[in-house]
């Protein structure tokens, strides 16, 4: 029953917007032990950036030919730029790592994967980038719910 649940683990971290924020606190609900839970979830998401990123780079120009991806598009580059193009500035390749590492919903590796795109940020740098937010956010998100599940 372990391993199942632990494919429900990598499921959820490789949904847009929630990932490891989510999965996290799913597999240490569901009983897992968390070591477990956290490698399983930081390993999919720190492996999931560098791949949205090389799909992006190879399959967006072909998909943007498409009126209604491009409208698309240009609503989810407005709203990322404006969400990451502050830390960025600020603080440079740390930037996109604190962006991928704020654990909320609408940041992390698909986001952060898409503002390193938007921003120039070659393949090799995002990846350390993502990498390094991945373990913060994994880190947090696995002692606040390690923390909530003994509260309660």
């Amino acid at each position: 029953m372990t391993l199942h649940n632990l494919f429900y683990v990598f499921l959820i971290t490789l949904v847009p917007w929630i990932e490891l924020r989510a999965s996290i606190p799913v597999g240490i609900s569901m009983g897992l032990p968390w070591q477990l839970v956290f490698i399983t979830a930081v390993a999919t998401n720190a492996v999931l950036g560098p791949l949205v990123y090389f799909g992006l780079d190879k399959l967006l120009p072909f998909a943007r030919k498409i009126d209604f991806v491009d409208y698309i598009y240009n609503r989810i580059i407005k709203k990322t730029q404006r969400k990451a193009f502050p830390y960025v500035e600020k603080y440079g390749l740390l930037g996109i790592a604190l962006f991928v590492a704020i654990p909320l919903p609408g940041s992390g590796s698909w986001s952060g994967a898409l503002a390193a795109y938007l921003l120039g940020l070659s393949h090799r740098k995002f990846a350390i980038a993502n990498l390094l937010g991945v373990l913060i956010a994994g880190a947090i998100v696995t002692a606040l719910s390690l923390g909530v599940i003994r509260f309660l």
